[in-house]
C-alpha cells in the first residue's frame, strides 16, 4: 500500500483518477494499492509568542527579542479534522511509503514537511515533480519518483523563509508598537514593498512641473523639431531667427532595425499583463492560472522561468498549433514557427514557462469563467507571440539645420509584422489601443543637403510631469527588480518576494490598511507612510531584503546552511533593539505628542506624564514623580497633573484632602519636594494658623 498527499483536493482527485484510487473514504480516497489524500494549503503554522510563555500576552519591550528554542507548530482549528485523518495515514503499519504531491516547490515542501513532522510519522518519503496535471504527465511523474531527500535543502530554505518572516515580523512588530505607541505591523518583504509605494507618493506630492518648449519646423511638409527647452526666451529668439529662413538637410539615415518576440509568461509576467490587459489583481490572476492548471489546461503556475527546456519542441510546436485554432490566429500566423527561441535548459530550474497544455484542444471554453478563459487566451497567445519571427522595420532619421540650430524627425516604416501581427490581432478583438511602438510614422522622403525656404517656425508648451502612482502591474515589476543595482551580474536570485509570494504580499498591504486600491492604482495610505517614517534603512531596504531571498536561494543549493542564514536574522533583530532602545522621548511620541508637565528639577529637561508616573525626559535621568507612593499611599493621596506641574515649579502644592490614620479624619497641608540626591522626596508643612483677634 502507498500513500500520496496532494496540497489541495482538487490535486488529489486528479491524482486519484490516475492512480485508480475511486473508492471514497472519510478524507481521502482508495484503490488499486494506493491511499490520496491532501493538506488543505497551510494546515499548520508557527504558534504565537504567547503559546510559548504567557508573560508574551502583555506586549512589552523589555521582554524583547522573542526567540524560540524549539519551534512549535499548531493545527488551525478549521482544518485538524483532516490533520486527523492525515496522521492515522501517515501511521498505518501497511502503507509502504508516502508520496510528497504538494506543488513542486519551496512552499509545497513546507506544506508537506509540516504535516509528516506533526505526525509524527516515520515512512520513507518519495517526491512526484510536475509542471503539468496532465493525466499523462502525472503517470510520468509516478513512473519517475524521486527520493524525498533529494529535495531536503529546499525544505530547509522553505522553514528558514517561514522562520525569518516570524522572527522579524513578531520581534519588530512589538518593538516598534511599544515604543511609538502606535500599531506598526513590520513585515521582512511586505515593509520594503510599502516602502517603494511610499517613496513614489512622496515623489508625486513634492513635484513641481516645469513649462518647456518645443520648437517646430515646417519644411515644406517634413516637421522637424527641437525638444524641450526650458528658457522661454531662448525659445522665442530661435524661433524668431528661424521664420523664413532656409533649413538644410545635414543627415538622413535609414536604418533596418527588429524587434524579438517577448518571452513566455512566468508568473509575474502573467500577472502584469493581466493587470494591464483586465484590470485583475496578481491575486485573482494567479487564482486563475492555478484553476486553469488543476483543470489540467495550463502549467504549473509559480514559475520564475520563461523559457522551455529543449526536450519539449514537439510539444511547443503541438501547442502553438492547437492555440493558433482555438483562438483563430491562423490567417495572421507564418506556417513555420520559430519554436527553438523558447527553448533554453540554463534558464530553467524548478519549472519551465507558462504554456497551455494538450487538454485545450478539446476543452469547451464556455465552461469556464470569464476570468479563466481572460488568462487562458492570454497564455495561448503569449505561446504564440514567442513563436513567432520578429518584427522588422526601417526607421529614418533626419537631422536639419537652420540658424545654427539643429532639428530632428523620426520615421518608420513597418517591414514586415512578425509577431506584432498576433499582438495587434488580440488588441483589436479587446478593443484596446494600438501599441505606439507597433505604428508606422511616414515622413516624406528627403536628400542630405537638400534645402527648404522659406520654414515656418512655432512654438508649443509643455509641462514635466510628475511620476505615475504604481499600478499592480508597474509594482510587481518594481518588486521583480527592486535591488538589482546592489548585485553583481552573477547573482542568481533578485528582487522581493517570490513569483509565489508576490500576490499575497500586495494583498497583505491593502488588509492592515496600508496601502489601498484606486482604480488601477495602488498607494500606500497615511497609516503606511506613518510606518516607513520610523523604520530604519535596513527594515525598509529593497536590496537587503532581496539579499535574503538570493541566500535562500544559496542554501536551496546547499551553498550556505540554516544557522548561517538565522544567525543573520538575529543579528538583525539585536541591531533592530538596540536602536530602538535608545529612541528619544520626543521621537518616541511623534504620533501622539505629549503634553510637557513641567521641567525637570534635576536636569531642566521636560517631564511628561506616563500611566504609572510623571517623568524626565531625559534618558540618563532618573527623576520621576511616581503617581503612587509610599508616602502617600497611607494618606490615601496619589499624585495629579495639577500637583506635578506645582511640584515642579514651586517646589510644593497645596493639598486640602490628605488622611490622618491616626485621628481617622481628612486634614491639609502642603506637600513639599526635595531632590537633592536627584530623587524626589517628601515632607509635609502646615499652612500657619492666623492669630485670635483681641
Amino acid at each position: 500500500m502507498y500513500l500520496v498527499l496532494g496540497e489541495k483536493p482538487s490535486v488529489a482527485l486528479g491524482y486519484a483518477k490516475v492512480l485508480g484510487a475511486k473508492k471514497r473514504q472519510d478524507g481521502y480516497l482508495e484503490g488499486n494499492g494506493w491511499l490520496v489524500s491532501w493538506c488543505l494549503g497551510h494546515l499548520a503554522e508557527y504558534v504565537l509568542p504567547e503559546e510559548y510563555d504567557e508573560k508574551y500576552r502583555k506586549w512589552e519591550f523589555n521582554d524583547l527579542p522573542i526567540l524560540p528554542e524549539e519551534w512549535r507548530l499548531a493545527v488551525a482549528k478549521d482544518k485538524k479534522a483532516q490533520f486527523a485523518v492525515l496522521k492515522k495515514l501517515l501511521n498505518r503499519k501497511d502503507v509502504d511509503y508516502v508520496v510528497n504531491g504538494c506543488d513542486a516547490g519551496r512552499e509545497g515542501e513546507l506544506i508537506f514537511g509540516r504535516v509528516y513532522e506533526l505526525s509524527g510519522s516515520r515512512l520513507p518519503v518519495k517526491r512526484i515533480w510536475i509542471s503539468s496535471m496532465e493525466d499523462t504527465a502525472i503517470r510520468e511523474g509516478f513512473d519517475h519518483l524521486k527520493d524525498g531527500a533529494e529535495y531536503q535543502n529546499l525544505y530547509e530554505a522553505a522553514v528558514c523563509r517561514a522562520k525569518a518572516d516570524w522572527l522579524i515580523g513578531m520581534n519588530a512588530t512589538r518593538a516598534f508598537t511599544t515604543k511609538y505607541f502606535k500599531r506598526l505591523v513590520v513585515g521582512r518583504v511586505q515593509t520594503p514593498t510599502l516602502a517603494m509605494l511610499v517613496e513614489r507618493g512622496g515623489q508625486i506630492a513634492h513635484f513641481q512641473k516645469e513649462k518647456y518648449y518645443n520648437l517646430h519646423l515646417d519644411c515644406d511638409g517634413l516637421e522637424v523639431v527641437k525638444e524641450k527647452l526650458f528658457d522661454a526666451g531662448e525659445a522665442k529668439r530661435i524661433k524668431e531667427a528661424c521664420e523664413g529662413g532656409t533649413a538644410t538637410v545635414e543627415s538622413c539615415v535609414s536604418t533596418e532595425k527588429a524587434v524579438s518576440p517577448p518571452k513566455l509568461y512566468d508568473l509575474t509576467t502573467l500577472q502584469r499583463e493581466s493587470n494591464r490587459y483586465f484590470g485583475y489583481t496578481a491575486k485573482e490572476t494567479l487564482d486563475f492560472t492555478q484553476s486553469l492548471y488543476e483543470k489540467k489546461l495550463v502549467t504549473y503556475p509559480r514559475t520564475d522561468s520563461q523559457y522551455l527546456t529543449e526536450d519539449m519542441e514537439q510539444t511547443a510546436g503541438q501547442a502553438i498549433a492547437m492555440a493558433c485554432e482555438k483562438y483563430g490566429f491562423s490567417q495572421v500566423y507564418p506556417p513555420e514557427p520559430d519554436v527553438k527561441r523558447t527553448m533554453d535548459n540554463s534558464k530553467v530550474s524548478d519549472h519551465h514557462a507558462i504554456i497551455p497544455t494538450a487538454e485545450l484542444k478539446g476543452y469547451d471554453l464556455q465552461e469556464l469563467s470569464k476570468g479563466e478563459q481572460d488568462i487562458l487566451r492570454l497564455i495561448g497567445v503569449r505561446l504564440l507571440c514567442a513563436g513567432a519571427h520578429k518584427h522588422v522595420y526601417q526607421e529614418t532619421e533626419i537631422t536639419v539645420s537652420c540658424a545654427g540650430e539643429m532639428f530632428q524627425a523620426k520615421g518608420k516604416a513597418v517591414l514586415e509584422m512578425g509577431w506584432k501581427a498576433v499582438e495587434a490581432a488580440f488588441r483589436e478583438r479587446l478593443g484596446a489601443k494600438s501599441r505606439k511602438d507597433g505604428e508606422e510614422r511616414t515622413i516624406p522622403a528627403v536628400t542630405e543637403g537638400q534645402t527648404f525656404h522659406p520654414v515656418m517656425a512655432s512654438i508649443s508648451e509643455h509641462f514635466t510631469t510628475p511620476p505615475k502612482p504604481y499600478s499592480e502591474d508597474t509594482l510587481l515589476s518594481a518588486m521583480e527588480t527592486a535591488g538589482n543595482q546592489a548585485f553583481d551580474e552573477e547573482t542568481e536570485k533578485k528582487g522581493l518576494g517570490t513569483p509565489a509570494t508576490r500576490a499575497s504580499i500586495i494583498e497583505k498591504l491593502v488588509s492592515s490598511g496600508y496601502a489601498e486600491r484606486k482604480g488601477k492604482q495602488i498607494v500606500a495610505t497615511k497609516d503606511g507612510a506613518d510606518l516607513i517614517s520610523v523604520l530604519p534603512e535596513y527594515l525598509r531596504s529593497a536590496a537587503m531584503t532581496a539579499e535574503w531571498e538570493n541566500r535562500l536561494l544559496r542554501m536551496e543549493k546547499g551553498k550556505i546552511g540554516s544557522a548561517e542564514f538565522l544567525d543573520g536574522i538575529v543579528e538583525l533583530i539585536d541591531r533592530m533593539l538596540l536602536e530602538c532602545g535608545e529612541l528619544s522621548v520626543e521621537e518616541q511620541n511623534r504620533f501622539y505628542p505629549r503634553e510637557q508637565i513641567g521641567v525637570c528639577p534635576v536636569c531642566g529637561s521636560p517631564v511628561y506624564e506616563s500611566k504609572r508616573n510623571f517623568f524626565c525626559g531625559r534618558r540618563e535621568c532618573s527623576f520621576a514623580l511616581w503617581k503612587e507612593n509610599r508616602y502617600l499611599s497611607g494618606m490615601r493621596k496619589v499624585i495629579d497633573k495639577k500637583m506635578a506641574a506645582e511640584l515642579l515649579k514651586d517646589g510644593r502644592t497645596y493639598v486640602p484632602d490628605l488622611y490622618s490614620q491616626k485621628k481617622g479624619r481628612n486634614f491639609a497641608a502642603y506637600l513639599c519636594m526635595d531632590t537633592e540626591d536627584g530623587k524626589a522626596s517628601f515632607r509635609l508643612e502646615f499652612p500657619k494658623k492666623k492669630g485670635k483677634k483681641k
